[in-house]
């Protein structure tokens, strides 16, 4: 008797998933229990300290008198964006599961991680007081001397050189790469981490879409009037950046008032900012003539 084979009438759990890298910022989030911090939700208090400088010392009258303010600034989330998708039970039973089962991770991997980098360099890039500048990067050697500048000019404002992290585009990183010499290794090692931020994530603004009235594809593009960004060079300490409020939402089909359904909801709620005192500890690059 010949053997009989029945093939299994499953799908292969694989996915044709799109390409996208992690989270490029999150290295630069504050320490979570600040972000805890606010009378309201949604907002946070951040100290401010301010203080007079050294005067004469007199050996008849002493010590010159001087004042310490001690400010609360309250600075609200600026960043609050969720979605919520809803999968048939038997569509979820009919693809192996995987309808549902990647939903969470490829929407927060290809959605929601672009979106939240591209959202926090525009913020910092529309931060009054940052360092600036517009130009045409044409090879290796005007990266460098570009980089250059931005690093001297952060040393004359005495910014710490210590947690200063470099963003560049691979293009731009790649003509550095080309050069292969002791002075870019040199001005690279100045900084404490180097990170390659794909150009659609990387713009002065951006235009956020709201998922409805004709927007419903959501997500985010490059804003009308957005510069492309060369690098940008980051002293962590400068930033206020959170996520205050980050909530997955998972709802079975057996606790699915509405229909025999999974649910799955994911609102992120957060801050992107420099403190004012710190403007210095952050410096951008655009591309000319744009």
């Amino acid at each position: 008797m010949a053997n009989t084979i029945t093939m299994a009438k499953k799908f292969v759990p694989l996915l044709d998933e799109v390409y996208k890298v992690a989270s490029l910022t999150a290295k630069l989030d504050g320490a979570a229990d600040l972000a805890q911090q606010g009378a309201n939700a949604g907002e946070m208090i951040v100290p401010m300290l301010e203080m007079q400088g050294l005067g004469d010392y007199d050996r008849n009258s002493g010590y010159v008198s001087g004042d310490v303010t001690l400010t609360n600034e309250t600075i609200k989330c600026n960043f609050d964006r969720g979605r919520m998708f809803m999968v048939d039970n038997m569509d979820n039973d009919e693809t192996a599961g995987i309808a549902f089962g990647r939903l969470a991770s490829e929407f927060i991997r290809t959605k929601v991680v672009p979106e939240l980098d591209a959202f926090r360099f525009a913020q910092y890039y529309a931060k009054d007081g940052i360092g600036k500048k517009e130009e045409t990067l044409a090879d290796g050697t005007e990266v460098l001397a570009a980089l250059r500048t931005a690093t001297t000019q952060m040393d004359e404002a005495e910014v710490p050189m210590e947690d200063r992290h470099l963003f560049i585009t691979p293009t731009l990183y790649g003509m550095i790469q080309d050069l292969d010499t002791n002075k870019s290794r040199e001005i690279l090692n100045r900084f404490d981490t180097v990170t390659q931020v794909p150009q659609t994530r990387f713009y002065s603004a951006i235009e956020q879409k709201t998922g409805k009235d004709g927007q419903e594809a959501g997500g985010y593009t490059k804003a009308a009037s957005a510069k492309e960004l060369n690098f940008m060079v980051i002293h962590k300490p400068a930033l206020i950046q959170f996520e205050k409020h980050v909530s997955p939402k998972i709802i079975t089909p057996q606790n699915n008032p509405d229909a025999d359904a999974y649910k799955f909801g994911y609102r992120n709620v957060g801050i992107a900012d420099v403190y004012k005192n710190k403007t210095a500890g952050v410096y951008a690059s655009s591309r000319a003539g744009e």
